[in-house]
């Protein structure tokens, strides 16, 4: 025995073992869902995305979003996550300095929208930090009381139905930013509300609405796409929303790639989530839709590379002016990206 060890998921090496040719190389693609970080224990920096945007698909620009990373220290607490703006700012600049690389030409941070009309405050704040890139809020609304998700998950209870945020949200809209949205698949209904509510913000549901499939979710996977899909053509239903592709290979989702010796091909990809997409985009129709990575998170359950080719299969009996609205035009558009 020669005592190799199986490279860990999510590692380059993990990866490579499942390394595909490049489809459609010269397909203009905007990524609008990624994230950086660095902490004691791992990181996901400039270097970093570029080395997975670089790998053959031709990303052109990337949306940066709110991960509460880098906030401010010192102040008042509401204003301390207009640090992160101001060092992923100084990040973008970096990027734009490198010609013919991906350049970070929007980011989307956070604001605790409870604050109701207060936010106005904190929205002008990010504006200037941005240094021109700002383009809205993400306020996350994931909570599950089961036990089911990872605890720094659903900690807090949602606030969709809090007269106060509404407000924020309203107050996002007015001033001409987006409002991102991420929950749980069984708080859609609680998000119908807020659509229908505040009905002049533009809103992003992203990661589809995290259809869960771990814990008590666990082995119901067509019950509850059942449920979800329901739910999701009342919500295409609100016109102010706008829909984010991706997000589905996150862990909790249950497809189960990160405890694999080897990661999942694009045509794995497709047949386990293909159904998701399709009726994501015949409810919403690709000029409301976008696909998104959501890396470094779902990095840990299939590689940069796969997962653009596989959302290439999933789009490729589309036309071509609705395959440049889901690889590009939506995403230009909504978080208004110049040419």
């Amino acid at each position: 025995m020669s005592g190799k060890k199986n490279p860990m998921p999510g590692t380059d090496d993990w990866h490579a073992q499942n390394s595909e040719d490049i489809i459609d190389p010269k397909r203009r693609i905007i990524d609008p869902h990624h994230h950086l970080w660095k902490t004691e224990s791992q990181h996901y920096l400039l270097e970093d995305l570029w080395a997975d945007t670089e790998g053959g698909h031709r990303i052109e620009k990337t949306v940066y979003i709110e991960c509460n990373s880098n906030y401010r220290t010192m102040g008042p607490e509401r204003m301390r996550p207009v640090g992160e703006t101001e060092t992923v700012a100084q990040i973008a600049a970096e990027s734009a300095a490198q010609p013919g690389k991906p350049t970070i030409a929007a980011i989307v941070s956070h604001a605790n929208l409870l604050l109701g009309e207060e936010v106005s405050e904190i929205l002008l704040a990010h504006e200037v930090a941005s240094q021109g890139l700002f383009r809205g809020i993400r306020h996350v609304g994931a909570y599950d009381t089961t036990g089911s998700v990872v605890a720094a998950l659903g900690v807090h209870p949602c606030p969709y139905g809090e007269e106060s945020f509404r407000q924020g949200v309203k107050s996002i809209g007015a001033q001409g930013y987006t409002f991102d949205a991420w929950h749980f698949y069984h708080q859609s209904n609680d998000f119908v509300a807020l659509a229908r509510a505040v009905p002049n913000t533009t809103m992003i549901l992203d990661h589809f609405g995290s259809p869960l499939g771990v814990g008590i979710y666990a082995d119901r996977q067509n019950e509850i796409f059942e449920h979800w899909r329901r739910d999701v053509a009342e919500i295409a239903c609100c016109d102010n929303v706008m829909a984010k592709l991706g997000g589905l290979a996150m862990p909790f989702n249950g497809f189960g790639w990160h405890t694999r010796s080897l990661p999942p091909s694009s045509d794995e990809f497709v047949t386990a989530q293909g159904r998701y997409y399709h009726h994501m985009i015949e409810c919403f129709g690709p000029d409301r839709c976008m696909f998104e990575s959501n890396f470094p998170v779902d990095r840990l359950s299939i590689s940069y590379r796969n997962l653009w080719n596989g959302l290439k299969k999933i789009a490729a009996d589309f036309s071509e002016d609705e395959k440049h609205a889901l690889f590009y035009g939506t995403a230009a558009r909504v978080y208004r990206l110049q040419d």
